[in-house]
């Protein structure tokens, strides 16, 4: 299992953007050839075209407190949201994809 660098974007948005057998993604293996859905973990801001997909955040408040969106794993993403949200960033400057996802990259 191969975990990916971090995604960094044009305009500095960050995540975490899996897909292996241990992750929350289709197909749920290892290598395989495209993936239709991936994991996206710790975007450092909150992104509204992926907060449906939003996991129970770890919130350090035990009172009630909405999910922190930047502290949240969201499962099953499409990757086609996934190409949707690196093309509002400006595209990649650093980091990694799964097969599947366009490895959008930042205009030079």
């Amino acid at each position: 299992m191969k975990l990916l660098p971090l995604v960094v974007c044009a305009d500095g948005f960050t995540m975490s953007v899996q897909a292996h057998g241990g992750a929350y993604c289709s197909p749920r293996a290892n290598d395989a050839e495209r993936y239709d859905e991936v994991e996206i973990g710790f975007p450092n801001e909150s992104e509204p075209l992926i907060l449906q997909y939003m996991e129970g955040g770890f919130s350090d408040s035990e009172d009630g407190a909405e999910p922190d969106p930047t502290q949240s794993v969201y499962p099953y993403v499409p990757s086609s949201v996934v190409n949707l949200v690196l093309a509002k960033h400006g595209g990649m400057v650093a980091g990694e994809v799964p097969p599947g996802v366009a490895e959008l990259r930042a205009s030079e």
